[in-house]
């Protein structure tokens, strides 16, 4: 076995941040930053969840909005209505084993009155795979292979187009096979300051951009100002990498210490793969 056999007890169940199916995109993007969370339960009446929302739903609304505004769009209108939900007594190898199967992130725990009691990542299975592995496992044996990347020099445009149609959250920024940078959804809720902006923007205006006001004035193309900037503008520079030989142990760690959900696996620095979290929630649901 992979791990010991774990219970709920043995993971911190998250008391999850919530909002209701009328709180709009902006409104929920502007949480999701305050707080530095990456999803947010929708409740209905009684406490009981009717949806959830990502920071990557939030992205993907924003890219096929076309001509509606920004302003009028609510949770309601784009949440998942598909809920994954335990009761307190599920084993964290049935989380994994849901979290694998249905490719999904997260899952809702349930009192027994069906009402919200909190909430199970993967990131909270990373953490019990770090304490409780009973085995070695190297980070080749489950990284994933075949990485869709692109140059320092590629429109922010085709990124966004590649996460949002792979569905994947990341894409690595490689340069001759090397790791330069990393780009998730997070960079473009709204996308990073390129340093030319920093250092010839008015004070005012700059301000106004850090606290994304330019999402309001969105009425047709919604990421028309994106056009200009390229992959460098907008990328995490020199990423956290892991070597293809380290025990995914070592992966785990570099993950939860620096919170982030993927890290580029290299062999004499050139990359070879990605280990992400769901990798290793995937090997905890095969055990």
């Amino acid at each position: 076995m992979l791990l010991r056999k774990a219970g709920l007890n043995d993971v911190i169940v998250k008391r999850s941040i919530t909002v209701k199916p009328t709180t709009t995109l902006l409104e929920a993007r502007d949480i999701l930053f305050k707080h530095k969370i990456r999803r947010l339960i929708v409740l209905g009446a009684k406490d009981k969840p009717v949806g959830i929302i990502t920071e990557k739903d939030v992205a993907k609304t924003v890219y096929s909005l076309g001509g509606k505004s920004i302003k009028l769009v609510k949770v309601g209108d784009f949440m998942s209505k598909n809920l994954v939900t335990v009761k307190k007594n599920a084993t964290v190898y049935d989380c994994a084993k849901l979290m694998s199967n249905r490719k999904i992130s997260s899952i809702i725990v349930l009192n027994e009155k069906g009402a919200l009691d909190g909430l199970v990542t993967k990131t909270d299975l990373v953490s019990v795979f770090l304490t409780q592995a009973t085995k070695p496992l190297k980070v080749s044996d489950i990284m994933t292979r075949n990485v869709i990347t692109v140059t320092p020099s590629d429109s922010v445009l085709l990124v966004e187009s590649l996460l949002i149609n792979n569905r994947i959250t990341r894409i690595v920024v490689e340069r001759k096979r090397r790791p330069v940078g990393i780009i998730t959804h997070r960079n473009f809720l709204p996308a990073k300051i390129p340093h030319w902006i920093a250092e010839t923007a008015d004070p005012q205006e700059l301000e106004r951009y850090q606290k994304g006001h330019q999402l309001m004035e969105l009425q047709t193309n919604q990421l028309s100002y994106l056009l200009p900037f390229k992959a460098v503008d907008i990328m995490t520079s020199n990423p956290i990498t892991v070597d293809a030989n380290d025990d995914v142990s070592v992966a785990a760690l570099l993950m939860i210490r620096h919170d982030i959900s993927g890290l580029p696996v290299v062999r004499k620095s050139s990359l070879v793969g990605i280990i992400t979290k769901s990798d290793i929630v995937n090997a905890i649901a095969k055990r």
